[in-house]
């Protein structure tokens, strides 16, 4: 297809500027390639969400960050459809709460700082695959790129037009957030709450951050006939939030790891286009958690793409293998352990009670020392009898 004199060029185009998208567009930027950031909503936009970054995050991003964090957690209180609470701290740090208005704001600005040309208030419609590159098509013009990166989310627009064979699609959750302002901090002081009952198989949590909570429930297993009926039981029936006027809660797919289907329905990389964080579904499947992944897939995007720039031998698919190594592996046995969790969620209440040392194991996990993989077998170890019966029965081992 011709170019019109119309249609600007960059090296890469970034479709969707949260996280991952952002920090795909800084990466590429500080090192010199020409990059066209897109994004349909203007920053700093609201944004329900439970905002959790695990303190590994220290590991691969910048200490700016830090500027933002609202809320920092050294624990966990475990309780079951609102009943048998007990808590459970750490040593050091394991999480920091952000809004996300604030935090992926600054990162669109750390990205716009390192050269990333922006265009917010633009939507992406349509992408045409070319010889050696993708023209984009949007609302207000036609750009041309080397290569796409689709950021945009769980229901990505690049993921439906480039990846037509992936079949993949999100667990239900809501989420609502509500002003205490000067209030304590519920459930406390450095705390998170997590409720494995309140969900037939997921959980529900409350997540404070500065003057507010975060509330919400998700289904990681099965299905749900009515998620605000879930939602709204765990409200009533979780005392703290008694005091509270919790507005109507907003519904979104969680973009969880599945390794059900082919690798074709799985595939991060078509042509000229790859897939980071919700839009290539890069959460975790046990808890939920989604920041940290995409901006580490941003990252491993960007230096794929970099290394195509720099070296003809290279290929983008190198970006999915690179995730396959460093990211999958780790969401293969997260979801076995999410099978295990949300099949026997009293059960499971009751051992980690019982087996403190198995969640401070999985805080080593937030904390970048342990892998899911030294976290499984040393879990197992721990736990010993109880837990290895209930892992064969769940999860037969070959």
């Amino acid at each position: 297809m011709a170019i019109t004199p119309e249609t600007q060029s960059y090296d890469a185009i970034v479709v969707g500027m949260g996280p991952a998208g952002s920090t795909a567009a800084y990466e590429l930027s500080r090192a010199g390639a020409s990059v066209l950031g897109l994004d349909k909503q203007l920053h700093p936009r609201y944004k329900v969400c439970g905002g959790g970054l695990s303190v590994r995050i220290d590991r691969i991003l910048d200490a700016d960050f830090k500027s933002v964090v609202e809320h920092t957690i050294h624990g966990v209180q475990f309780s079951y459809a609102g009943q048998d609470p007990f808590f459970i701290p750490s040593a050091g740090p394991i999480a920091y709460m952000v809004m996300r208005d604030r935090f992926d704001s600054l990162l669109v600005e750390k990205a716009r700082r390192a050269g990333t040309d922006i265009h917010e208030g633009e939507s992406a419609q349509d992408f045409i695959p070319l010889d050696g590159g993708v023209e984009v098509v949007t609302d207000r013009g036609r750009y041309r790129a080397k290569v796409l990166i689709g950021a945009d989310g769980a229901n990505s627009v690049v993921a439906q037009r480039l990846f037509p064979s992936r079949r993949q699609r999100g667990r239900p959750s809501l989420e609502s957030e509500i002003g205490i302002g000067q209030a304590p901090v519920y459930p406390g002081e450095g705390k998170v709450l997590i409720d494995l009952g309140a969900t037939a198989r997921g959980y529900a949590w409350i997540f404070p951050k500065s003057e507010r909570l975060s509330i919400g429930v998700a289904e990681f297993r099965g299905l749900t006939t009515s998620p605000r009926e879930v939602f709204q039981r765990f409200i009533r029936d979780e005392k703290g939030l008694a005091p509270f006027s919790v507005p109507s809660p907003s519904g979104h797919p969680l973009p969880l790891y599945t390794a059900v289907g082919s690798s074709a329905r799985r595939s991060l990389v078509s042509q000229r286009a790859l897939l980071v964080g919700d839009a290539g579904h890069l959460v975790d499947p046990l808890f939920g958690e989604g920041i940290y992944y995409a901006i580490r897939s941003g990252q491993m995007a960007a230096a794929s793409v970099l290394d195509t720039f720099h070296d003809r031998r290279k290929t983008l698919q190198e970006y999915e293998w690179a995730v396959g190594r460093e990211i999958l592996e780790e969401f293969h046995i997260a979801a076995r352990l999410a099978r295990i969790v949300y099949t026997f969620p009293r059960l499971c209440h009751r051992l980690m009670n019982r087996y403190h040392e198995v969640i401070g194991l999985y805080y080593d996990v937030l904390q970048g020392r342990e892998s899911y993989q030294s976290f499984f077998s040393k879990a197992k170890s721990v736990v010993k009898s109880s837990f290895r019966e209930l892992l064969l029965e769940a999860v037969p081992l070959r």
